[in-house]
């Protein structure tokens, strides 16, 4: 009741007119954030913190929060029409939002992407009012072993669960893992594959592999199709919506995994990322449609906007908790709560009531808001499907270019951006899928650093992989992924073949 009590006060500090505005503001900026690929949620949170030293820390967090979960809304918009992800966690919502966008349900994919996060959203929101000191407690427990293991399931579950072969799968995914290892060692501060070029330094950055892969690639796919939309022109009005949403309960177990997965990646902290490909891989494993996903499966949009928001949402918890940001933009919030005079930890719930809660209370209402504001400007964006396409792929080039350069303030990252184009192209060809490349590259040396603390620590021994319940549960079911297409092989020759109740009953000549 304390908390329900807290949360209430909570709400009407956020009601008064100022605050609501922020609100509205904070979510129109966020949405725009979303839509242009490149910039990103922290980098937006950035640029924009400096706006609100003037105003007080809470109408602050409110503003800045709402940018954050405007930017997870937008971030959709971009992968469904143009199958260009605003942002690195709407990758895996390509897959079937885009297929679906090309048969002319655009507006579908649109309602079932918005309304998914929405609920992701509101689960974590609720498990951060009433769960906050029992996460925060099993948060500590994740060590080194405890993220490689996380890390590890990710990869795992990708080879375990995708359709096509594992040897192709294993390919791309290896790809990555070598462009994630180029630029500076972080454990031993060696270059490593940089070949003389200080450029190298920095590595390549994920943003711009996804935009040269997904919008440059999609684009030199198109001119050799013709220069022509594959998509049509995409509707979203009320019926489109209500219609959608008598569709979506029938997906509540896909949501529910969706948001446990998100809401466990975002407190440990993984990231909205690896959740949204997670959720996706196990959405295709349990779905009875598994088979159909990649061909504009309504449920291969639920799994990973659901998984991304709960993640994303939940990821504040431990930055309110503990003071240990669960994602980039949540350790950007972190550094203005220390500009303001605040100090993230679990004093803070006592120290500073009326903030905390006032920013929980946000967190609903800000997601509210964000559901109704996309909803309604949605026709705006997906009216560009009508543009002829020989107008719109020169704008849709300078939008990835001017996205690129401004991850570094760099030309070279334009030219990196245009080689992931032609790699996209080709894998294309060739049909290699590109989404573990894309794994492997934003997760690969997270995952590296992890493994290599672990075997500091147990001085080289691999057992600690198995050290404690936890840590070992993950690894074995990690594991169990990885062997699961050989496991599949071997139960498939092991059972007996079926036989028909005819053919059974039949005389034999």
């Amino acid at each position: 009741m304390e908390e329900i009590n807290a949360l209430f006060t909570g709400f009407a500090t956020v009601l008064t007119p100022m605050n609501t505005l922020l609100m509205v503001i904070g979510i129109v900026l966020g949405v725009l954030i979303g839509v242009l690929p490149g910039l990103g949620g922290a980098n937006g949170v950035a640029i924009l913190l400096p706006l609100t030293f003037s105003m007080s820390p809470t109408s602050a967090i409110i503003m800045l929060s709402c940018i954050y979960w405007g930017a997870l809304f937008g971030g959709a918009i971009t992968s469904i029409l143009f199958n260009i992800p605003g942002e690195p966690w709407s990758v895996a919502t390509t897959f079937d939002g885009y297929p679906m966008a090309q048969q002319g349900r655009a507006g579908e994919a649109l309602a079932t992407a918005f309304t998914s996060s929405f609920i992701g959203a509101l689960a974590a929101v609720i498990m951060i009012t009433f769960m906050a000191p029992l996460v925060a407690k099993f948060a500590l427990q994740f060590g080194p072993p405890e993220f490689f293991a996380v890390y590890l399931l990710t990869f795992c579950s990708f080879v375990g669960m995708g359709k096509g072969s594992p040897f192709k799968i294993l390919a791309s995914m290896t790809i990555g893992f070598g462009l994630a290892a180029v630029g500076m060692d972080t454990v031993t501060g060696q270059l490593r594959l940089t070949f003389g070029l200080h450029e190298l330094m920095r590595g390549f950055d994920f943003l711009i592999a996804v935009i040269g892969l997904f919008g440059i690639g999609e684009i030199l796919q198109s001119m050799e199709e013709g220069l022509a939309f594959s998509g049509k022109s995409a509707k979203i009005n009320a019926k489109v919506v209500f219609e959608t949403w008598k569709k979506l309960p029938t997906y509540w177990a896909t949501s529910v995994r969706s948001s446990l997965v998100g809401i466990w990646m975002g407190i440990t902290p993984g990231g909205a990322t690896p959740a949204s490909f997670m959720s996706y891989g196990l959405a295709k494993r349990f779905s009875k449609n598994g088979s159909r996903f990649g061909t504009g499966e309504m449920e291969g949009v639920v799994a990973p906007e659901t998984a991304a928001h709960a993640a994303g949402t939940s990821a504040l918890l431990p930055m309110l908790a503990l003071g240990i940001p669960g994602s980039p933009t949540a350790a950007v919030l972190l550094g203005g709560l220390l500009i303001w005079g605040l100090q993230p930890g679990p004093l803070l719930f006592v120290e500073q009531k009326d903030f905390v809660w006032g920013l929980i209370a946000s967190m609903y209402l800000g997601n509210l808001v964000g559901l109704i504001v996309v909803l309604t400007t949605v026709p705006l964006f997906a009216s560009i499907l009508r543009i002829p396409f020989s107008i719109i792929a020169p704008v849709i080039i300078v939008i990835c270019a001017i996205g690129a350069y401004t991850v570094h303030n760099a030309m070279l990252d334009i030219w990196f951006m245009l080689m992931f184009g032609v790699v996209g192209y080709v894998f294309k060809k060739l049909d290699y899928p590109l989404a573990p490349l894309v794994l492997a590259l934003v997760l690969g040396d997270k995952a590296e650093d992890s493994f290599r603390q672990a075997m500091l620590v147990s001085q080289g021994e691999l057992s600690i992989m198995w050290s404690n319940a936890l840590v070992g549960s993950i690894t074995t079911l990690a594991l169990l992924m990885l062997f699961w297409p050989l496991i599949g092989m071997v139960i498939a020759k092991i059972r007996p073949p079926k036989v028909d109740e005819f053919d059974a009953h039949r005389p034999v000549d």
